[in-house]
C-alpha cells in the first residue's frame, strides 16, 4: 500500500469516527437522530480522564428517584445526587436541572393553546407536567370570571406525601379577593393513582356547598396522577 492510499484510508477512518460522535451525528441527522445518551453527551460536552461524555451520560440515565427513571428522574434528583457522578460538577448539574425545567415549561406552553376551562381533559393536560412530578400533595385553586376566563391560579395547600390540609374557608377568601365567579380545584396524588379517596370526596362536597352560599360555583375537582387524571365533573361526583 503506497503512502497516498494509506493516508486516504486513515482520513476515511477518521471521518467515520467523527461521524459516530454525538455532535457530528447531530450535524448530519439533527437532534431526532440521536439517542438520549447522545443528547445528554452534547450537553455534558467534556469528559474526564476515566470517562467520556457518553459514559457520563449513561450514568446520568441510570439515576432513579422513587417516582421516575431515566430522563424524567432529572425532575426529582438533587444537585448533590447529580454531582456524585464522576464528571458532573455544579455547573453541569445545574444545566441538567435546567433542561428538565425547560422541558416542563415547553409542555405547558403547548397545552396552553388547547386549554379550555370547560373541558376537563384539556385542563388535566395543561397541568399534568406541573403536578405529576410533585412528591407531596399540592392543591391549586383556579379562579375564573363569568366568561370562564382565568383570573388567577394559586397553590393553596402543600401537604405530606399521604395527606394534605385543605380549608374551604381559605379557598373562598382567596376566590372572593380575586372576584371569581367560578373556581376549579386541582391536586396531585404522588403515588400516581388519581382515584379519589374518601377524604377527597368529603372535602369536595364541603367546598361545593360552601360555594353555593357565596354564589361561587365549583366547576370541577381534578386529581392528577401519573399520565392520568380523574375529573369529578366527568365522573358526575359533583
Amino acid at each position: 500500500m503506497d503512502h497516498g492510499t494509506s493516508l486516504k484510508k486513515k482520513l476515511q477512518e477518521n471521518e467515520s469516527y467523527r461521524s459516530s460522535l454525538p455532535y457530528e451525528r447531530f450535524m448530519l441527522g439533527g437532534a431526532k437522530s440521536l439517542t438520549e445518551e447522545e443528547l445528554l453527551a452534547i450537553i455534558i460536552r467534556t469528559g474526564t480522564r476515566n470517562a467520556t461524555p457518553m459514559e457520563i451520560a449513561q450514568k446520568v440515565l441510570t439515576i432513579s428517584s422513587s417516582q421516575e427513571h431515566g430522563l424524567n428522574s432529572l425532575y426529582h434528583v438533587s444537585l448533590r445526587d447529580l454531582m456524585k457522578i464522576e464528571g458532573i460538577g455544579e455547573v453541569k448539574a445545574v444545566k441538567l436541572k435546567c433542561i428538565a425545567e425547560l422541558s416542563r415549561r415547553m409542555a405547558s406552553d403547548k397545552t396552553m393553546r388547547q386549554l379550555s376551562f370547560t373541558e376537563p381533559e384539556t385542563i388535566a393536560a395543561h397541568y399534568m407536567e406541573q403536578l405529576r412530578h410533585e412528591e407531596k400533595e399540592k392543591v391549586m385553586l383556579i379562579s375564573l370570571n363569568n366568561r370562564m376566563k382565568l383570573i388567577d391560579e394559586k397553590v393553596i395547600s402543600i401537604g405530606t406525601v399521604n395527606s394534605t390540609l385543605l380549608s374551604s374557608r381559605d379557598i373562598y377568601i382567596h376566590a372572593l379577593k380575586q372576584g371569581a365567579v367560578n373556581i376549579l380545584i386541582l391536586h396531585n396524588h404522588p403515588g400516581g393513582d388519581p382515584s379519589p379517596s374518601g377524604a377527597d370526596l368529603c372535602i369536595t362536597d364541603k367546598i361545593r356547598k360552601a360555594g353555593q352560599l357565596l354564589d361561587i360555583k365549583l366547576l370541577d375537582h381534578i386529581i392528577i396522577g401519573d399520565h392520568s387524571y380523574v375529573s369529578f365533573k366527568e365522573k358526575k361526583l359533583l
